[in-house]
């Protein structure tokens, strides 16, 4: 493992309509929603006063489902409902329930009168603007009239082209003393991953309006991408106290659960929301199926995210994650070569991709910009001293090969990792590249994952391990576990070798000896009687049992070669002068 893993699931903590009796009509990502067009009441004309309180609770409730509903079948009709007009409120209700495009194609219906209210220009730029049509959004909101709305739309668009100098000019359009000004402002510090400007935005605002009790959900969501698992719950609950079936503040608190505790507790906390299987909640729907994945630790991933890379943005980096644990870098790198990262774990992935890539295939380009990636997170002002940063740094160096470093970093974060096999692996690799062997071997036998120690770079370092601590018995009996195949080849071949240099001679020419048998190369002759006559210098000088002797002529007779013979002699002579009596000898 050239790296530290990374990789965390990320779960999706809001998406889709606004808190349930939101008094501002915020969505719960941090944008703000326009209270929209509200549409105008109509004259006195009577219809229908039952249909019309119905609509009313509809909307009251913000059961925009039925008020859709109760709406199309009036227009269908033909039919009028006293105290409302129709197609306005058919607009803002498919807004609010999210359906952008029928909202779009209701306010082009009420376009087409030259006498209409030209305000219809940047509500139908809104609906564009929610449909990902930025360019066809700035052109439509232009048509409209100069105002607080229009310009908080076009700072957005501003921030979706990422053109920093429309941006500046629409936030010094923005007046303070605006409520929906500022949470516009806290919006596009949220986006920006400017966290805590956004937090003090919705805090100062919560002085004064202690009853948005909405706000409390931003001001968690902030918290929890700040990190701060348990304030962001301490505050969410303030909302879920007054709104137990807010689907966005119970997704969120599953979420701060999964992150502070486990998946089966976040995955408690989201039941609520697969059990309410109203239409109220569809929207919410591919975000639940989602964050099941994540909570599950991948389970469904192949059928549930592929279709949702283009609606939940986590998605495609959890299928990414997905991939790699189980093995299908390719798969992976094809997902995520496009992307351009944004925000850590963004950059984190892909660092965590090329090094992936560059160690199965050798290349170097490909480690260069791994080491860069993880550089980049690691050293930057946000992450430097979080556990991530730090686990960045590590993948850094260790892709640099400065071990020493390396284990600077994973010191300081080894106590949140006790029993994170992937942390052991690589722990243990960069203590035995600085010679910690004893250190090394507790941590790389205190792995457990049955797939790790079916590798043959875990079992190679761990031989290593073995050799070093002067234990070559029990390198040698890794390689008798060991399947016949190539690997079992290259680990004796390094049992030979590292023995053979730490003076461990006789397990030294055991390994040579079976290298000779397996392929009679003149160099593992040469290896084999270096350390057959290693051994016997051993055992002359009382470091070695002498009958290791019966073996080590045992091994030379395996060889047809001349220099057996005179080897063999010297030895016998110094054994029968020595008083060692066998008849193997």
């Amino acid at each position: 493992k050239a790296t530290v893993s990374v990789l965390n699931w990320n779960p999706r903590p809001t998406r889709g309509p606004p808190p349930q009796h939101s008094p501002r009509m915020l969505m719960a990502s941090g944008r703000v929603r326009q209270k929209g067009p509200t549409p105008a009441l109509t004259g006195n004309k009577k219809v229908d006063t039952s249909r019309a309180k119905q609509l009313g609770d509809y909307i009251s409730t913000r059961d925009f489902t039925g008020a859709v509903a109760l709406l199309e079948f009036h227009k269908q009709q033909g039919q009028a409902i006293d105290g409302f007009e129709v197609n306005p409120w058919l607009a803002y209700c498919a807004f609010h329930l999210g359906d952008y495009q029928k909202a779009l194609d209701v306010y082009n219906e009420l376009l087409v009168d030259e006498n209409c209210d030209p305000t219809l220009h940047v509500y139908a730029a809104c609906c564009l603007f929610y449909l990902g049509q930025f360019k066809e959004a700035e052109a439509e909101a232009l048509k409209g009239p100069i105002g607080t709305l229009q310009n908080r739309l076009l700072f957005h668009i501003a921030h979706k082209d990422n053109n920093d100098n429309k941006l500046m000019i629409y936030h010094q359009k923005l007046q303070e003393q605006l409520l929906e000004d500022q949470l516009s402002l806290a919006a596009i510090h949220y986006f920006r991953n400017h966290f805590q400007e956004a937090t003090d935005i919705y805090k100062r605002i919560l002085l004064d309006n202690r009853d948005y009790l909405a706000l409390n959900v931003y001001v968690a969501l902030c918290y929890y991408k700040l990190e701060y698992y348990d304030v962001s719950l301490e505050v969410l609950n303030v909302y879920l106290q007054s709104h137990q079936d807010s689907a966005i503040a119970i997704n969120l608190k599953a979420c701060n659960q999964y992150r502070l505790y486990n998946g089966k507790a976040a995955e408690a906390e989201l039941k609520v929301l697969v059990d309410l299987q109203s239409a109220s909640y569809n929207v919410e729907n591919d975000l639940v199926k989602h964050n099941l994945v994540v909570f599950r630790n991948g389970e469904n991933a192949l059928q549930v995210l592929p279709r949702l890379l283009d609606v939940v943005p986590e998605a495609r980096l959890n299928l990414v994650i997905y991939y790699l644990r189980n093995d299908d870098i390719k798969e992976a790198y094809e997902l995520i070569k496009d992307l351009e990262p944004l925000t850590p774990p963004e950059y984190v992935l892909k660092g965590v991709v090329n090094a992936c890539i560059g160690q199965s295939t050798g290349n170097r380009d490909h480690l260069k910009t791994a080491q860069q990636y993880f550089q980049l997170v690691g050293a930057s002002h946000s992450e430097c001293d979080t556990i991530p940063g730090r686990q960045c740094m590590a993948s850094c160096f260790f892709i640099l090969k400065q071990f020493d470093d390396v284990l600077i970093y994973l010191n300081s974060i080894k106590s949140y990792f006790f029993t994170d096999d992937t942390f052991l692996y690589n722990y243990g690799l960069a203590l035995a590249n600085t010679g910690a062997w004893t250190e090394a071997e507790q941590a790389l036998s205190s792995i457990q994952s049955e797939k790790y120690k079916a590798e043959y770079c875990y079992l190679a370092w761990l031989a290593r391990c073995y050799i070093h601590m002067k234990q070559p018995k029990k390198a040698w009996e890794l390689y008798l576990k060991m399947d016949t195949r190539n690997e079992s080849f290259n680990l004796l071949t390094l049992i030979a070798n590292d023995c053979y240099r730490v003076g461990c001679f006789y397990h030294s020419a055991k390994a040579f000896d079976v290298l000779e048998r397996l392929d009679p190369n003149p160099e593992f002759w040469d290896g084999k009687r270096g350390a057959c006559i290693g051994v016997f210098q051993q055992v002359v000088a009382q470091k070695e049992q002498s009958d290791a002797l019966r073996d080590v002529f045992n091994m030379l007779r395996n060889t047809q070669n001349t220099q057996v013979e005179a080897i063999i002699k010297i030895m016998r002579n110094w054994a029968r002068e020595n008083g060692f009596k066998d008849s193997r000898l």
